[in-house]
């Protein structure tokens, strides 16, 4: 029997989030300390079975400038569930939890997928950006062309989007997408 249950960062003790990290290492075999540190600081989506973490989601708030606007973007990250636990829906229910979070309380969502993924998100109501993609970097406003194609977001009602007009995310250390 799983367990689904969503906490806020600052809710997670540290043996959680140290399983969580343990987690996303194995999922991922090129995860960088900023890799982590962009999955906390917002709400995570958690499942367990028989005591252990199986799965693990994030969102987190960032902004993002779309036709003149600075909108409120609930940020997906950390998206992992256990190798011999895949393919049973797990990672929809994570998605599930995160995309709640993100039609109550974010003008968007927004990620950054593979193509292997891409199916998966595309099947949940994620729509590919069309557009070129952008950041406001320390230096300014610059180019990101190798997350073209790559990016997807969930529109809210409230908000319209152009598939195929420029998106500009802030500014972060490592991916900034």
């Amino acid at each position: 029997m799983t367990q689904l249950r969503t906490a806020h960062t600052a809710d997670l003790d540290a043996a959680t989030l140290d399983a969580a990290r343990a987690l996303l290492d194995d999922a991922f075999d090129d995860l960088t300390e900023e890799d982590w540190e962009h999955a906390l600081g917002g709400i995570h989506a958690l499942l367990h079975a028989d005591g252990a973490l199986i799965g693990h989601a994030a969102v987190v708030q960032r902004r993002l400038v779309h036709g003149g606007r600075a909108l409120r973007c609930g940020y997906v990250e950390g998206v992992a569930v256990r190798a011999d636990r895949r393919g049973r829906g797990h990672g929809g229910a994570l998605l599930g939890a995160l995309e709640r979070v993100i039609r109550g309380a974010y003008d968007l969502g927004a990620l950054s997928a593979g193509d292997a993924a891409a199916g998966f998100y595309a099947g949940r109501g994620w729509q590919r950006w069309r557009g070129s993609s952008w950041t406001l970097s320390p230096t300014g406003i610059r180019r990101t062309p190798e997350e073209d194609g790559g990016l997807y977001v969930l529109p809210t009602a409230a908000t319209p989007l152009d598939l195929d007009a420029a998106l500009t995310c802030d500014w972060r250390e490592g991916d900034v997408w």
